[in-house]
């Protein structure tokens, strides 16, 4: 009888091991480059993803033109959240991606924020009066939305006026840094940048008119062909994502 129940117990363990040896061998991890506009919803989308799938998800942020830069040298990244759709057609276009896998997943908004109450207004006079030593914005030739705060500032005649006040990051997120270090009084930053969900945007800011930019499509990719790519692309499109894309403040298409 003790023999017996021995052999059960055994062989009660060696299947449980079998199981955990299997779930963690279906277990799979991915490389995912983003621009650095999304990293909030990206990061939260991540966690969803992860705690109802055994797979990990690995995010790197930064502009969308390095980005760009670093796929076409052969970066080993899965899948890439670019800030526009021109990068991603490029892909694209040069056979760096899976066909058919491109989509828009998100719509940016810029503003012009200050962690000053009181600073920027409704019409975001503070640009005219200049009374601030350091704008801060966004590579424009990296970033789209460093590209749209330029032409905001066109629109706005002020571009020139205020180059030498300008301190540009190498992405939106460096921006972001400089404005909330003090580094900078103000500056041009994603809305999803200062919008929590369920939370108050602190400081002052101008919700930018769209008509003044170029709107800010951003467009992802596949570049790996691997299930565990696929799946998280196909979650971030459903609609437990795309209601958590909505709270980070961006529009969806």
């Amino acid at each position: 009888m003790k023999t017996h129940l021995h052999f059960f117990k055994c062989l009660v363990t060696t299947t449980l091991l079998l199981a955990i040896v299997h779930s963690q061998s279906l277990a799979g991890e991915i490389l995912v480059a983003a621009a650095s506009n999304f990293s909030g919803a990206l990061t939260t989308l991540s966690e969803h993803f992860e705690e109802n799938t055994s797979h990990k998800v690995t995010l790197i942020f930064g502009s969308t033109g390095k980005h760009y830069a670093q796929i076409k040298n052969g970066a080993p990244f899965d899948a890439f959240f670019a800030a526009d759709i021109h990068r991603p057609e490029l892909l694209e276009k040069e056979d760096l991606v899976l066909p058919g896998s491109r989509f828009t997943y998100a719509l940016g908004k810029v503003v012009l924020w200050s962690p000053k109450k009181g600073f920027v207004d409704s019409k975001a006079r503070v640009l005219n009066r200049a009374e601030f030593r350091h704008l801060a914005i966004a590579n424009p030739n990296l970033a789209p939305y460093g590209k749209a705060a330029q032409e905001v500032l066109e629109a706005r005649g002020l571009w020139k006026s205020l180059r030498d006040r300008l301190v540009r990051g190498e992405n939106i997120g460096q921006a972001f840094q400089f404005i909330k270090s003090g580094n900078a009084e103000l500056g041009f930053v994603a809305y999803a940048q200062v919008k929590r969900p369920n939370q108050r945007i602190e400081g002052s800011f101008w919700d930018v008119p769209q008509a003044l930019y170029t709107p800010i499509e951003q467009q992802a990719v596949l570049l790996v062909d691997s299930e565990v790519a696929r799946a998280f692309m196909l979650f971030v499109r459903s609609d437990e994502a795309l209601k958590i894309i909505r709270e980070y403040g961006y529009d969806i298409p």
